[in-house]
């Protein structure tokens, strides 16, 4: 797996993550300071597993079907770990990271393709 991929892998599993606790409403009352609307729910709900999703694509794309479910996981943690801290010391911050991560995901995409 390049580095490319992982990051790939990373950003797209960080972006999942940060939807996903963002649609829960101390989350988002925590990163905006007003209740999650309700209308919006779905939405970063859908986002969030569609981001997960992509990035077990993305490793199973770039390290095949032996190391790619592993790769994902291992990024799943990583991840996981980047949105609780955010949440816990600097929750305003997420949605400025998630934001960020989605056009480095998109950078780092023709870089991360296998040739």
């Amino acid at each position: 797996m390049t580095t490319a991929a992982h990051a790939l892998t990373l950003l797209l599993a960080f972006s999942g993550f940060a939807a996903l606790a963002l649609s829960l409403d101390r989350h988002h009352r925590a990163a905006f300071r007003t209740p999650v609307p309700r209308r919006r729910v779905g939405g970063l709900r859908a986002a969030g597993w569609s981001g997960l999703a992509l990035a077990f694509a993305a490793a199973v794309g770039s390290s095949g079907w032996t190391f790619g479910p592993v790769q994902w996981v291992g990024s799943l943690t990583a991840s996981a770990l980047a949105v609780v801290a955010l949440i816990a010391y600097r929750p305003g911050w997420l949605r400025t990271a998630a934001l960020v991560a989605l056009p480095l995901a998109a950078v780092m995409l023709p870089l991360a393709l296998p040739h």
